[in-house]
């Protein structure tokens, strides 16, 4: 697979060259991208290279949320019962804090994540592409924030040191609206099914929550085979 230019990217530099390109699938309501791209975050302080990493959207869920809806009643009604939805996030919780992260499920709200996936573009472009993604995850897991309101998105904008008026204007517009209907199709049409899904050097791709060790031997054998023109 061969993913198409970002809008944005967030670079890291190290002393091998060339620069290595990161291409992450995920969706902001799924715990295990937070993991992923933390455990990726723990590889890249490794890995003695420059990498340029570009956020890609992917919505597990596109159907609209009318009104708010606790995470914990969506997953019970989506999974089997409140039971095995506990049982769920209990697993999760543990695996998160194992990483540092904080996941409090029983104050998260569900959301559509299309103009989540908005403001990641549009903070992209500003370079702060990866903070964005982080607050919105801590925003969601953590804080117990509705991130399908504008309002709330726009504060976060605000948190990451961006101008939260601006993003606010920015989401209230049509604008970057088609570019990521676009990157939501070409997701698909990529073969993409399940997040995190890792794409380095726009072909060689790493699916799932991988543990630092694993995705910094990913990264070490792409930076060999490109370094070797195969």
């Amino acid at each position: 697979m061969t993913p198409s230019a970002g809008t944005g990217t967030d670079r890291r530099t190290g002393g091998l060259s060339p620069v290595m390109e990161i291409d992450i699938y995920a969706d902001v309501v799924c715990p295990w991208c937070w993991i992923g791209l933390r455990r990726l975050e723990e590889a890249l302080a490794s890995y003695d290279g420059e990498v340029t990493v570009r956020h890609r959207p992917f919505q597990l869920d596109p159907s609209p949320v009318t009104a708010p809806v606790p995470l914990l009643d969506a997953l019970a009604a989506k999974f089997g019962g409140p039971e095995q939805a506990q049982q769920m996030a209990a697993q999760v919780t543990e695996i998160g804090a194992s990483v540092g992260l904080e996941l409090n499920f029983s104050r998260a709200i569900a959301a559509n994540t299309f103009e989540a996936h908005r403001l990641i573009d549009w903070a992209s472009e500003r370079g702060r592409g990866t903070e964005t993604v982080n607050a919105l995850h801590k925003a969601h897991f953590t804080d117990g924030v509705d991130i399908g309101d504008r309002s709330a998105l726009a504060e976060i904008a605000t948190g990451v040191g961006l101008d939260g008026a601006e993003a606010r204007r920015f989401l209230d517009s049509v604008e970057g609206v088609p570019a990521l209907d676009e990157e939501l199709t070409e997701a698909r049409q990529l073969g993409i099914t399940s997040v995190p899904t890792f794409v380095f050097a726009g072909k060689y791709a790493v699916s799932g929550a991988q543990d630092p060790a694993t995705l910094l031997a990913a990264l070490s054998e792409v930076a060999e085979r490109e370094a070797a023109g195969s």
